[in-house]
């Protein structure tokens, strides 16, 4: 007699694949180099164990946690990767409830008690926020990530901490990762605040950003810095180069992959630190102009 197998048991045979969503536009996706290093970090460290992502591209997340039950239920992933974590993630009680494996990129709070790689976002903040203040900068703009995710919330955290101690004054909006949302937020503050610098969430932002700039006749670096989270070669290549700040992300995705390998093993739950950030400075940062020349 056949009976339905119980989703919450782990079967000895094992799929060889760890799954991994992402919310994102397929646009956002082709273009953005962080993920394409995080996942070769994954198949360097899991490929001695013959192990390979399967990568599923979905638009909310309701069609994500539909996934977790399917792969699981249908046996296609032994262990997922969570990013871009939410507070309060549904993520984390689906895959509890299913008895599914799982590393979270996040900070360990966000992670409530699964496995964790933490790029310690609010240092990164501080770090850049100091070198700025450093440079001279007393006005900052700052063009983040979605605000309902963790990791953009401690970086804006960070940003208005370090400020306050600094005596230094800061504005910020939004957006979605893409370039011309970065454009659009950089149009936004040049605008409102007249910052002398302007920190973004990722690369594509920061190319949007310096095109917005460029066009609205500002000089970069005297009348504006510009400084991108995640560096990548399309920071190198662009003109004037980005300065940025540079996460080792092939070796984050290392961690990750050992991390899920030891999670699908049964290990207890760590607080994986990923290598500190540090900040290049290339074409995009310099010390402010004292006035801006008359248009």
């Amino acid at each position: 007699m056949h009976t339905k197998s119980d989703p919450h048991d782990r079967d000895v045979t094992r799929s060889k694949s760890i799954g991994l969503s992402l919310r994102r536009t397929s646009e956002i996706l082709r273009a953005e180099p962080f993920y394409h290093e995080f996942i070769a970090g994954l198949e360097v460290a899991m490929r001695s164990s013959n192990y390979s992502v399967l990568l599923q591209i979905l638009p909310d997340m309701d069609a994500e946690l539909r996934t977790y039950e399917r792969w699981r239920i249908e046996g296609h992933v032994d262990a997922v990767i969570l990013v871009d974590l939410l507070p309060d993630d549904m993520r984390l009680r689906k895959v509890r409830e299913l008895g599914l494996p799982a590393v979270a990129i996040s900070d360990p709070a966000s992670a409530d008690k699964l496995t964790s790689i933490w790029t310690e976002d609010d240092a990164a903040m501080r770090d850049a926020v100091n070198l700025l203040q450093g440079l001279g900068h007393r006005c900052l703009g700052h063009v983040g990530g979605p605000p309902e995710m963790a990791h953009s919330r401690i970086r804006e955290e960070s940003l208005r901490h370090s400020c306050e101690e600094l005596g230094m004054q800061y504005s910020s909006c939004s957006g979605d990762y893409s370039e011309e949302a970065g454009y659009r937020g950089t149009a936004a503050l040049i605008g409102e605040s007249a910052p002398t610098a302007i920190i973004f969430d990722n690369d594509l932002m920061t190319l949007g950003g310096l095109r917005a700039a460029q066009e609205s006749g500002l000089n970069i670096p005297k009348d504006l810095s510009l400084l991108a989270w995640d560096d990548s070669a399309l920071c190198e290549l662009s003109e004037p180069p980005l300065s940025a700040m540079s996460h080792d992300v092939l070796a984050i995705g290392e961690l990750a992959g050992a991390a899920v390998l030891e999670a699908i093993a049964g290990a207890p739950a760590v607080e994986i630190q990923a290598p500190r950030v540090t900040i290049i400075q290339r074409g995009t940062t310099a010390q402010p102009r004292l006035e801006r020349p008359i248009e």
